[in-house]
């Protein structure tokens, strides 16, 4: 399939970036990050405009990402009133959506991209207030589509030398972020430790 989208690319170019980009945000397994680099490998060439290719990824991951809070939104609706201890943790989690929901949405756009799409879902079922969620999460999209169209870009002639740099940075973004929250993890324990 990968091979087939590839082809379809400089034919297709936004449409088709839109799409993949808005099918992935709903789980659908489309390789748009692989898409993205091809993107900027084709701006790179000249067969693509910039503005158009980011674009349409752009449009396409926003579009994705309101469709799946709507999705949560709605499915909300019809879950069984929590009583006792799950009405509790709903609570729970609520507030912490709240509290820590703008940054879960915003990095899971592209630092923990697999967990976006039920990020989506949650923050919708969660009643996570929309506008922050949308801002949120298109600050997240732009890093994501800027990242990969960028590292195509800069990598156009060798896609498997910018697929393994796009591994590479997202391996380590994640590290680092992991040893931050980690940071933050134990610095709050002494606090809570010395009270």
């Amino acid at each position: 399939m990968t091979e087939t989208l590839l082809a379809l690319l400089p034919t297709w170019g936004p449409w088709l970036l839109a799409t993949t980009t808005f099918l992935s945000c709903l789980m659908l397994p489309i390789p748009a990050s692989m898409l993205m680099l091809a993107g900027g490998a084709l701006v790179a060439t000249g067969d693509l405009a910039l503005p158009a290719a980011a674009g349409g990824a752009l449009a396409g991951a926003i579009a994705g990402d309101q469709v799946g809070f709507f999705a949560g939104r709605g499915a909300g609706r019809f879950l069984p009133r929590l009583r006792g201890k799950r009405a509790r943790a709903m609570a729970r989690a609520r507030q912490k959506l709240r509290r820590n929901g703008n940054a879960a949405v915003f990095f899971s756009r592209w630092l923990f991209a697999p967990l976006g799409p039920s990020v989506n879902v949650a923050a919708g079922a969660l009643g996570h207030p929309h506008r922050a969620f949308t801002l949120a999460g298109m600050a997240g999209e732009v890093v994501w589509v800027g990242l990969y169209v960028g590292i195509g870009y800069a990598f156009g002639a060798n896609l498997e030398a910018a697929t393994e740099l796009a591994s590479s940075t997202l391996g380590l973004l994640a590290a680092f972020a992991a040893l931050v929250v980690f940071g933050w993890w134990l610095i709050g324990a002494a606090r809570r430790r010395g009270d």
